[in-house]
């Protein structure tokens, strides 16, 4: 046997190990003392790239995620099946296997499995019957060591310093390992997330004289704590999955604000103060059982049981010297259930050919509550609405929306010969979306989405993929009823639209990538164009043309369309071999009839860049570099029934060093938002509809958090 036919026969399996890799890399002669070059290997159809543990010794990595970092053109989307349900997307595996959870993911679990425990790293570039996930243009595959008995444990300091001076402490403690068959991995952390912001109003006549300043200081006092585990047994024949999450990131925010007019000869000063108790929570148990039949096919089961609450209370006071009195009270409850099962059996049909047929079952449930007090209602007082006067038709005392999905999907790979690949998935959803509470309906939907994904290794390291899809957009249940809204302070809460329906579109894509020789890099390039039917956006469900009022609603058709342009290179031709440049464009446009304003608008951003150097110094145990993104300007737009709002970001430039030392220890210090970039917007406010064009007022803010510095100190043993 051939070593091609060696690595062709158990590639993509779990007992492809060690042993067949380094007959493979001995034989090739590829690996040496002073230098390491990945394994590009084809198989089943799937052109391959591996790297083992050993290329990665010389950067002395703590966690599989610094692996990967070294890795050119990798770029995880965090893809974990996306929106609700499980589905079968996604772009990263562990020993083969997709992670049965949304928040505990096989993405989160990166930074979390020690770089000691990794045997090798799979970039997987074509499709395969044998995968877990399916329709990424590459998927990553984190195969780990196979030991009777192993462990390791990684811990994190950290603390992060603010402009204000705020010092915030964190970190985080990981165990994991296997024993016999049994694979673990616990993770406990606290994340960091304290945020200073300060914002800077001003507000025009039409005329563009000045009317109004505005200074905001706003603080977020919040930690995110988080705890987890996974644990996965083999049989002989059987692998069993479980994992489990509880997260917590409940939290105060204080926002201050001063307001000054200054048209008059003296101007007139006001101050007010907000306070807000965010109660946010999670927990998520999820599972997968897999059993492999002795004449090779395989049935599998993933379940998650998860819920999520995220509940508010948000209190305005105007502030004098003397007093303060609460003018706007406005507490927002929801509480978020997801029950999903999903199980599938695969075949192959021949040696070329192989079938997946399966069926998932998810039950969503949204409850919802508003309550809404103001000071300047006239009527009675209410201790439900933090005793001020309830604001009835804005609130919405509670809410339940619930969706029964079914999809069933038969999924057809075709290695149509050694460098062609076709995969094709019909896909057949039906669902009930019932209502009730401010409004009672119950809706029916179904949709058939077929998809082709084509791919052509036109050489071992030229690859072409084109795609054709049928895509529908899951729901934001919280457009179906009234909830709070925390980026107008003129508008505190936004109607629902219980006649909401999905987005379609039919996707076409094109994509090319090109590997250089010898690992030195990537380049790619994809092109994309979307026909879409009943884009979201806000529609006028104004009754009275003198109270407008607006909700998330369906505009019509629109179009969506741009390319993604990739570079990753190793700087060996400047002599620096452990160095990487990468560089990203991306270019959209769009547009869709908006009947606000009775005429066609961009709905999506015009696109993005962005620079990232890394360099490895691995004699001295050291690496640096920075990552520069910026938005192309003029992008997007939100229109509603009376304003029009335009976005301008701030680029974003942060550096990093890191330095091993003291045995084993890794010093990270990281500088984020670097430039002090603020993000800024122009609101246009309009005397009746936006569409009419009669300008009132013109507000133009900016706010930013400034600088802040992170030190983080990591070890395994």
């Amino acid at each position: 046997m051939t070593i091609r036919q060696l690595v062709t026969q158990t590639i993509g399996t779990r007992q492809l190990r060690l042993s067949a890799l380094t007959v493979l890399l001995c034989s090739a002669n590829l690996l040496h003392a002073q230098e390491l070059i990945p394994v590009e290997v084809a198989a089943s159809g799937d052109s391959t790239v591996v790297y083992p543990a050993s290329f990665f010794d010389q950067y002395t990595p703590v966690s599989a995620n610094d692996m990967i970092t070294r890795i050119p053109g990798v770029s995880l989307n965090n893809n974990n099946g996306g929106g609700r349900g499980l589905g079968s997307g996604g772009d990263l595996l562990i020993d083969g296997k997709r992670i049965a959870g949304k928040d505990n993911s096989a993405s989160s679990q990166l930074t979390r499995i020690a770089a000691n425990q990794v045997e090798r790293i799979e970039i997987i570039r074509g499709s395969s019957g044998t995968l877990d996930v399916r329709g990424a243009s590459q998927v990553i595959n984190v195969v780990l060591k196979q030991s009777s008995n192993r462990s390791s444990v990684s811990a994190e300091i950290s603390t992060d310093l603010h402009r204000d001076g705020q010092f915030d402490p964190g970190g985080s403690l990981s165990y994991g390992g296997q024993s016999g068959d049994l694979n673990y991995l616990f993770n406990i952390e606290a994340d960091p997330q304290y945020n200073h912001s300060k914002r800077n109003e001003y507000s025009y006549q039409p005329d563009l004289t000045l009317d109004e300043t505005l200074t905001e200081d706003s603080i977020r006092d919040r930690t995110a704590y988080e705890a987890s585990m996974n644990l996965g047994y083999d049989f002989e024949r059987d692998r069993i999955q479980l994992n489990a999450l509880f997260a917590d990131e409940s939290h105060p925010l204080s926002v201050r604000r001063n307001f000054l007019s200054v048209p008059s000869s003296t101007p007139s000063p006001r101050r007010e103060f907000e306070g807000t108790d965010y109660e946010a929570s999670n927990w998520e148990i999820g599972g997968n059982h897999e059993h492999s039949f002795a004449n090779g096919t395989r049935f599998q089961f993933l379940f998650i049981v998860n819920e999520e609450v995220r509940d508010s209370v948000r209190e305005r006071f105007a502030l004098t010297d003397t007093s303060s009195t609460k003018n706007m009270y406005l507490e927002s409850n929801r509480r978020t259930r997801e029950r999903i099962g999903q199980g599938s059996y695969s075949w192959r049909l021949s040696d070329t050919q192989d079938m997946q047929v399966g069926l998932e079952r998810a039950q969503t449930i949204l409850d919802s509550s508003l309550y809404f007090g103001s000071g300047t209602t006239t009527g009675a007082p209410s201790p439900r609405y933090g005793n001020l006067v309830p604001v009835l038709g804005a609130s919405n005392p509670g809410s339940t929306v619930e969706e029964m999905r079914y999809e069933t999907f038969a999924v057809h790979n075709w290695m149509l010969n050694d460098k062609m690949t076709l995969e094709s998935t019909l896909l057949y959803e039906t669902s009930t979306i019932e209502q009730s509470g401010t409004a009672n309906r119950s809706r029916d939907f179904d949709f058939v989405r077929p998809k082709l994904d084509y791919r052509y290794d036109m050489t071992s390291s030229m690859q072409l993929r084109a795609t054709v899809e049928r895509a529908v957009s899951q729901l934001s249940f919280e457009s179906f009823t009234a909830t709070a809204n925390n980026s107008d302070i003129d508008k505190e809460t936004d109607a629902g639209n219980p006649d909401l329906v999905q987005e379609k579109e039919i996707r076409y894509e094109v994509a090319v990538e090109y590997r250089l020789p010898n690992d030195g890099g990537v380049l790619s390039s994809r092109a994309f164009y979307r026909d879409i039917d009943d884009v979201i956006g806000k529609v006028n469900i104004s009754s009275n043309p003198d109270k407008l009022n607006s909700a998330t609603g369906n505009l019509g058709n629109g179009r969506r369309y741009g390319i993604y342009m990739d570079a990753s290179t190793r700087l060996g031709f400047l002599g620096l071999p452990d160095a990487v440049l990468t560089t990203r464009l991306n270019l959209f446009d769009s547009a869709v009839f908006d009947p606000i304003l009775g005429e066609d608008r961009r709905f999506n951003g015009r696109g993005n860049g962005s620079i990232g150097f890394r360099h490895d110094i691995p004699a001295l145990g050291l690496n640096y570099g920075f990552n520069y993104n910026v938005d192309i300007s003029g992008g997007e737009k939100n229109v509603d029934v009376n304003t029009i709002e335009r976005y301008e970001p701030g680029p974003n430039l942060s550096f990093f060093i890191s330095k091993v030392a003291f045995d084993n220890i890794t010093f990270r210090l990281e500088s984020m938002n670097t430039l002090n970039s603020e993000f800024c917007r122009e609101r246009l406010r309009f005397a009746g509809l936006s569409g009419a064009g009669v300008l009132e007022e013109i507000e133009d803010s900016c706010n930013g958090s400034g600088q802040k510095l992170a030190l983080k100190i990591r070890t395994t043993f």
